[in-house]
């Protein structure tokens, strides 16, 4: 009979340990993780998929009328690409791919068009690769890090207007 069952051939399982692992999921910001003890291994696992974000003008605020020609916004500074509405921030800690992998063309460039839920680049943790893709359909402004650049959690990534 293999360690870890009982007389019924059914698995126990030791959730004190299940519970523990999950709160270093949730601790570390990671999608899995697994223990091997002999024959028994315990995996818990998240689906994560990086959350669309929704943005919305103040209700107080004045529509611009049609007829007005709008004058383009300056380029912000670096430190106020932080509070861009269409910043995309890491949501894990890990390693950032702009391309698939080696010699790929990136998944995007400043300047280009992405739609909705398209992939803007990967974020390696624990050897999973996570798409983050992109919150809304518009233009890549700027993008913030380079390819194989360990990036943290809710660090800045793209900005998408």
């Amino acid at each position: 009979m293999p360690q870890g069952s009982n007389s019924e051939g059914t698995m126990q399982v030791d959730s004190a340990l299940v519970r523990e692992l999950a709160e270093l999921l949730d601790a570390g910001n990671l999608t899995e993780i697994e223990v091997k003890d002999g024959e028994r291994s315990i995996r818990v696992a998240r689906n994560i998929t990086a959350a669309p974000m929704t943005f919305s003008a103040p209700v107080s605020a004045p529509a611009a009328p049609l007829s007005a020609p709008a004058a383009p916004p300056a380029a912000p500074a670096a430190d106020d690409w932080k509070s861009h509405p269409g910043l995309v921030k890491s949501p894990i800690v890990g390693t950032a791919y702009l391309t698939s992998e080696p010699g790929a063309p990136p998944f995007i460039t400043e300047g280009a068009t992405v739609a909705a839920g398209a992939t803007l680049l990967i974020v390696e943790a624990m050897k999973v690769m996570n798409p983050i893709t992109a919150p809304r359909a518009g233009t890549v402004k700027r993008i913030l890090i380079r390819s194989e650049q360990p990036v943290e959690y809710d660090e800045p990534l793209v900005v998408i207007e």
